[in-house]
C-alpha cells in the first residue's frame, strides 16, 4: 500500500472517517505524521445538501493545511469517507464526485451499501469505476468474508476489515478480528492470487499490541477511531471525550445495538449494520421497558437543554485502554513506538 500512498510510515495507521468527530484539520494531521487521514463526508448526497457544502469546505480547507494550495492539480494525501446506504446515493456522479474530480483525494473509503437496493443498482461498482477513471484509489470497509469478497469483485483496492470490537457503526453480525482478517486473507490468497489488494485490520485497536497482533493475523495496515476521539485535533465535545476518558472494561460498558439510533434519530441504516456505543442513560432505560417515544423525548429534551446524561457515545470496546487527550502526532509516534518494542521484545522471545 505504501507505493500507492507514499507519504506513509510503517506501521500504516488510518484514522476512521468518524463523521462528528474527525475532520480535515485531523486528517490532515494523521497524514502528516505518516499515516493515513480520512475526511468523514456523511450520508447524504442530495444536490446543495449541507453535507455536501461541507465537504467541498473541509477539501479546501485540507489543501490549505498541507501547504497545496499553489499545486492545484496535485492529489491530497488525505482520502475522504462516504456511508453509502442512503437513497441519496443516486446523486453520487451528480454531486459528489465533482468535488473528489476537483480536489483529488488520495483515495475514498466507502461503507454501508444497501443489501438490497431494489429500486436501483448497486451502488459501489459504478462509483470505484468513476473514482479509478479519476485516478483515485478505492478503500471499502467490510464486516464479513462475504462482503470483502464483493468489495473485491467491485474492484476495491484495499479493504478494511472491521471486527465487532469497534464501535460505530458496523456489521450487526459478525466477528472479531482474531478470526476475521486471517479468513479474509485466505479468501484473497485463494480467489484472488493476481490481484493485488491491500488488506486494513479495524475493531479495538488502541496501542502497540493491537498493531503488532493485527499485523500477524494478515494486515498490512490498521485503523483507529475511538483512539482519535480524544485527540486534540478531533470535533468530539468535552463532554464525548470525558466520557470516553473515564470509561473502563469496554466489553461489559458498550452495546452493538440499532437502539442508539432510534433514539438519537438517525434512522437511515438497513438491517444488515448496528452500532456499538456506551450503555448510557438512554439504552439503559430502553433495556428497562421505557417506551421508544418517550425515550426519543427524554433524550431530545436532554439535548435541547445541554444535558449530556443522555448523550450517545459512539466507541469500541477497547475504550478502556484510552486514558489521555494528546495530538495526533504524538499518538501515532507513540504507537509506532510501542509497536516496534514489542516486535523486538517477541523477537527474543522466539528466538
Amino acid at each position: 500500500m505504501q507505493s500507492w500512498f507514499p507519504w506513509t510510515e510503517k506501521p500504516l495507521v488510518f484514522s476512521a472517517p468518524m463523521y462528528g468527530v474527525s475532520n480535515a484539520t485531523l486528517a490532515v494531521e494523521v497524514s502528516k505524521a505518516g499515516g493515513f487521514g480520512i475526511i468523514p463526508a456523511g450520508f447524504n448526497f442530495s444536490p446543495r445538501h449541507p453535507q455536501v457544502v461541507a465537504l467541498e469546505a473541509e477539501l479546501v480547507l485540507a489543501r490549505r493545511l498541507l501547504g497545496m494550495t499553489s499545486e492545484p492539480s496535485k492529489p491530497m494525501p488525505v482520502g475522504v469517507g462516504f456511508i453509502t446506504c442512503h437513497e441519496s446515493i443516486s446523486h453520487f456522479d451528480e454531486t459528489a464526485l465533482p468535488l473528489l474530480v476537483e480536489h483529488k483525494p488520495a483515495a475514498v473509503w466507502l461503507f454501508a451499501p444497501d443489501p438490497d437496493p431494489a429500486s436501483h443498482e448497486r451502488a459501489h461498482p459504478a462509483i470505484i469505476r468513476r473514482l479509478h477513471e479519476n485516478g483515485i484509489r478505492a478503500i471499502v470497509q467490510v464486516g464479513s468474508v462475504a462482503a470483502a469478497r464483493e468489495a473485491i469483485q467491485d474492484g476495491s483496492d484495499v479493504v478494511v476489515a472491521q471486527g465487532t470490537d469497534a464501535g460505530g457503526h458496523q456489521f450487526a453480525l459478525g466477528a472479531g478480528l482474531m478470526t476475521l482478517v486471517p479468513e479474509i486473507r485466505a479468501m484473497m490468497r485463494a480467489e484472488f492470487p493476481s490481484r493485488r489488494v491491500g488488506l486494513a485490520a479495524a475493531g479495538g485497536i488502541m496501542n502497540g499490541g493491537g498493531v503488532v497482533a493485527a499485523l500477524a493475523l494478515g494486515a498490512e495496515a490498521v485503523v483507529q477511531g475511538t483512539r482519535f476521539i480524544v485527540a486534540k485535533e478531533s470535533t468530539a465535545s468535552w463532554s464525548y471525550k470525558n466520557t470516553v476518558l473515564g470509561a473502563r472494561d469496554g466489553g461489559a460498558t458498550t452495546i452493538k445495538s440499532t437502539k442508539h439510533d432510534d433514539i438519537q434519530g438517525t434512522p437511515i441504516w438497513p438491517s444488515l449494520y448496528d452500532g456499538r456505543a456506551m450503555m448510557g442513560d438512554s439504552y439503559r432505560e430502553y433495556e428497562a421497558g421505557l417506551p421508544m417515544a418517550e425515550n426519543i423525548k427524554k433524550y431530545q429534551d436532554a439535548k435541547q437543554s445541554g444535558d449530556v446524561s443522555r448523550a450517545i457515545t459512539w466507541c469500541g470496546t477497547g475504550v478502556g485502554l484510552v486514558n489521555e487527550e494528546m495530538t495526533v502526532k504524538d499518538m501515532l509516534e507513540e504507537v509506532r513506538g510501542e509497536a516496534v518494542a514489542i516486535m523486538n521484545s517477541l523477537r527474543g522471545s522466539l528466538n
